[in-house]
């Protein structure tokens, strides 16, 4: 198995395309068609990560954020970033990261974080804009049952809890082919009257690529005349945060105090208590302040994420109860959650590929500390 084929099961769970533009993901080091032999999964790329692949025999390192954020002018090791890259280099080892594209996808950082919390009722708390595409196809009426079935086959047709979904309209449609054609149907020079089905299916937008494959390899015409466009519909799958329900409501300091526990955490900044129970919970893993005014918008008592500064929290207005929980405890389980997905996907690739180990790192990355 090559890199590549792991980046593309790493893609099925969070497409990069969904990453922040602010983001630097994907293949930060190494070369795709390089044969793994090992996995390590970690939170951040440091150097002391980079012995640990070393030592467990990993030439391959997924890693939440990415080692190299903004563009490197040299690599003189002066630097923890130069000097983590150079040692990846010399010893062969690659460097793939997810960040955003994971913090954006349905099963990302804050489902993990969800699930540790034990949350129920999830919906996207900042649903990601213009991630929904619309196809518009015509093909021979006798056809299209096929086509519909193909281009469902790759994932067109999902709208939110529900699959296989179009809308198809019976016409008449007419082509003239010319010299230089080679039709499937009709005669050169003569205009040709068909019946023709119009199928309309939506799919999101990483899915494009699949998608026209599927059109052009089950479409009997040498060309296809399809349009696509980018929808303003609100996608229930992909986005920021998160906002989520308690199975039973609790009084505000019995629910941090369960929080503080969860997830593991040293202490919890918080804004004033309101006297209310707690019941919709609002969670963006990572640095969420920009999501403050979200969260009390969509009728959260409670917002968990990290990295508030003190004037964000006069945002509260006595509406919410902002929590800040720290930015690696809000996501240290991810790496738990994604070498149980990772071996899971290899497993179903390529069984006889179980020799490939995942390891999680065990190096804890935080580089903040407390008395």
């Amino acid at each position: 198995m090559i890199i590549q084929e792991v980046m593309n099961l790493l893609e099925e769970l969070a497409p990069l395309r969904y990453a922040e533009d602010f983001d630097n993901v994907g293949l930060l080091v190494g070369n795709k068609n390089t044969q793994v032999h090992g996995i390590l999964v970690t939170l951040d790329t440091l150097e002391e990560v980079i012995e640990e692949a070393i030592e467990k025999n990993c030439n391959l390192i997924v890693s939440f954020h990415p080692i190299i954020f903004s563009g490197l002018k040299k690599i003189t090791g002066e630097t923890y970033v130069e000097r983590v890259v150079t040692k990846a280099i010399k010893n062969n080892i690659a460097i793939f990261s997810m960040h955003t594209a994971l913090d954006n996808a349905w099963n990302g950082v804050n489902a993990i974080i969800c699930d540790k919390l034990r949350l129920i009722n999830r919906k996207i708390l900042l649903p990601k804009k213009h991630t929904i595409k619309k196809l518009i196809t015509y093909v021979p009426s006798a056809e299209a049952e096929n086509l519909r079935n193909a281009l469902f086959a790759v994932g067109a047709g999902s709208i939110g809890n529900y699959n296989n979904c179009s809308f198809s309209v019976e016409g008449l449609g007419s082509f003239c082919p010319t010299e230089n054609s080679r039709p499937t149907i009709g005669k050169i020079g003569e205009t040709h009257k068909e019946a023709e089905t119009q199928i309309g299916v939506t799919f999101s937008s990483h899915l494009e690529s699949k998608i026209l494959k599927a059109l052009f390899e089950n479409h009997s015409y040498e060309e296809v005349a399809y349009e696509i466009t980018t929808l303003e519909n609100t996608n229930q799958k992909i986005g920021l945060g998160m906002l989520a329900e308690l199975q039973k409501p609790m009084p505000e300091k019995e629910f941090l105090e369960f929080v503080k526990t969860t997830m593991q955490t040293k202490c919890i900044k918080h804004s004033a208590f309101l006297g209310k129970n707690i019941q919709k919970v609002a969670v963006l893993g990572g640095s969420g302040s920009f999501a403050i005014e979200q969260a009390i918008q969509v009728g959260a008592d409670v917002f968990i994420t990290a990295d508030i500064k003190y004037h964000d929290f006069y945002k509260a207005e006595n509406k919410i109860l902002i929590a800040d929980i720290g930015h690696y405890e809000s996501e240290q389980f991810t790496k738990n959650s994604l070498v149980a997905l990772i071996t899971k996907k290899i497993t179903n690739f390529a069984p006889a590929l179980n020799r490939i180990k995942v390891n999680i790192s065990e190096v804890n990355t935080n580089p903040i500390k407390y008395l």
